[in-house]
């Protein structure tokens, strides 16, 4: 029995099926944690969808924010790019139960016994871990419920990029949403900047990547996380690990095996490109 932890997928059905076998991955006995951005960029996020639905129990994911902006423009509220590849996954047959199915995932995942936490982008440094299971548990519930359009089409937007227990609403839903989803660069304080998308060496002070600012969850967990494909699963403390290595970018799929800590990659079916995600 092994815990598996994948980095971001984005449509790279190929990649995954061959990264799988790699490990004989065998879904009765092991455990496959993944990063989220299931989807986009990459030719199969329709059979990605549909495999990773299929494996159930054995699965613990957590959403990322192509994820939740697939659920956008299934919901009528953002636009479809051409360059997500999208289409065949919105006009298949199982469209609807796909999608509500994505839309009841969770964006945070703890095992206490392992000391184990995932999220898409990571862990502001301003939460204690009960606060960011309390500020996920929230953003899923409203996602699972009816009203999810109208969160939907509020999440967009940088504000606000500070952390209180103050906020309500869906202000409190869009800050969680980006601490849990798109977050890269934090000021030393612990807010959120949701502009700079430079390589940590390039980023301008005084921001600094999330990781290295010392917070209460790093302290007393292994953190996981995808969702910046630049960092190329490098530059992290020990103990905070980034598993996205942009699969869909021409770089690698990353799978981590929990308990000895070994790498296994699939290199990608496309050319290199210098975009990330």
């Amino acid at each position: 029995m092994s815990t598996y932890l994948i980095g971001d997928i984005h449509g790279c059905y190929d990649e995954l099926q061959s990264l799988l076998a790699q490990v004989a991955f065998d879904p009765q006995q092991d455990t496959l944690w993944l990063t989220g951005d299931l989807v986009a960029r990459g030719p199969g996020s329709l059979e990605v969808l549909r495999y990773v639905r299929s494996l159930g129990d054995c699965v613990r994911m957590v959403l990322g924010n192509h994820d939740l902006h697939l659920l956008a423009v299934y919901a009528g509220i953002s636009r479809n790019k051409p360059k997500d590849r999208l289409t065949p996954l919105l006009e298949a047959p199982d469209a609807d139960v796909l999608l509500n199915w994505l839309r009841r995932q969770p964006l945070l995942q703890v095992d206490e016994e392992k000391k184990l936490v995932m999220a898409h982008a990571g862990i502001t440094p301003q939460w204690d871990i009960e606060t960011a299971r309390i500020c996920a548990r929230e953003v899923e519930a409203v996602l699972s419920s009816d009203s999810y359009p109208l969160f939907l089409n509020a999440m967009y937007g940088d504000m606000p990029n500070n952390w209180s227990p103050e906020l309500s609403g869906l202000a409190r839903l869009r800050f969680s949403t980006n601490a849990l989803t798109r977050m890269r660069y934090c000021f030393p304080n612990g807010q959120l900047d949701m502009i700079c998308k430079d390589s940590p060496e390039s980023a301008p002070p005084p921001l600094k990547p999330w990781f290295a600012i010392e917070g209460p969850v790093a302290r007393d967990y292994t953190i996981v996380f995808g969702h910046w494909a630049s960092l190329e699963g490098q530059g992290t403390p020990q103990g905070i690990i980034g598993l996205d290595t942009g699969c869909c970018w021409g770089g690698d799929l990353t799978l981590l095996r929990f308990e000895d800590h070994h790498y296994f990659t699939q290199p990608s079916n496309r050319e290199r490109s210098i975009e990330n995600a």
